[in-house]
């Protein structure tokens, strides 16, 4: 049986608990949920959490305008999930692959795109040897990163607001979450390090303006990024990539990223 909560507060200790016995697959609510309770804003949200037997079996959330993201659960509870929510506007889904297709046949939807996506987890770590250095990212260059976070965004058709954007990316910053690369004294890619949950990090997002790629700036902030992670913040430290970008997959496996799980983002016909 699903139960629901607009109030994060209200998300069941179990809950948590159960996102916790697998903080690697269930990284994005893990992370997402934590960024609520540090401030983010989460107007519109809902979270759900499905019983069997007495115990919390499975778990789902939603922050608009982002999609519906469900955590690794049995196939039972997506199709359940599906019928909970018939009557709310769904237009997109994130998840483990298998179980994002359960609830795409479930809900009788009609993709409109898919992008297959896959979770990497970070083995031994190779630092590329590539011209420059790393810093932490400070207040001055927010109006940088802002537009960069918007490129980015643009690039894999995500859209924000940009005065969410500015307080997002400031709050980041003031975490000591985003790592650039300097070339030549200029900035010239970055990437962000999610605080840990469970023992686990995410990167992302990585991004580099196209008029300095192709040089081993992207690998090498996030080789950078990721040490900082597991020196100080986590056991594990794990990324997403697009399936579609052979490129960007190749580069994280040359600096020690191993496949761990496969997983979708669709966005369903109107």
């Amino acid at each position: 049986m699903w139960s629901f909560t607009a109030d994060l507060a209200a998300f069941p200790d179990a809950a948590t608990a159960f996102l916790l016995d697998d903080p690697l697959l269930n990284t994005v609510p893990l992370t997402v949920m934590a960024g609520i309770r540090a401030g983010m804003p989460s107007e519109g949200a809902y979270y759900g959490w499905w019983n069997m037997d007495g115990q919390v079996r499975g778990a789902a959330f939603r922050t608009p305008p982002a999609p519906l993201g469900l955590a690794v659960m049995p196939a039972e509870a997506v199709a359940e999930l599906a019928g909970a929510l018939a009557d709310r506007e769904i237009p997109e889904v994130m998840g483990p692959r298998e179980l994002v297709s359960v609830f795409t046949r479930a809900r009788g939807a009609e993709l409109a795109h898919t992008v297959e996506e896959r979770l990497y987890r970070l083995g031994r770590l190779t630092l590329p040897d590539v011209p420059g250095q790393a810093r932490r990212a400070v207040p001055g260059d927010l109006p940088l990163l802002v537009s960069w976070y918007h490129a980015f965004g643009e690039e894999i058709s995500i859209s924000a607001d940009r005065g969410d954007m500015t307080e997002r990316v400031l709050r980041r910053i003031a975490a000591g979450d985003i790592f650039l690369w300097v070339s030549d004294g200029a900035p010239v890619s970055f990437a962000a390090l999610s605080p840990a949950q469970g023992g686990v990090s995410r990167i992302g997002p990585v991004y580099t303006p196209p008029s300095c790629r192709r040089r081993g700036y992207g690998a090498a902030v996030t080789a950078h990024a990721s040490r900082a992670g597991l020196d100080e913040r986590a056991k594990e430290v794990v990324l997403f990539t697009d399936l579609g970008n052979p490129t960007s997959n190749a580069i994280y496996q040359s600096i020690g990223y191993e496949p761990h799980a496969d997983y979708a983002h669709v966005t369903y016909a109107p």
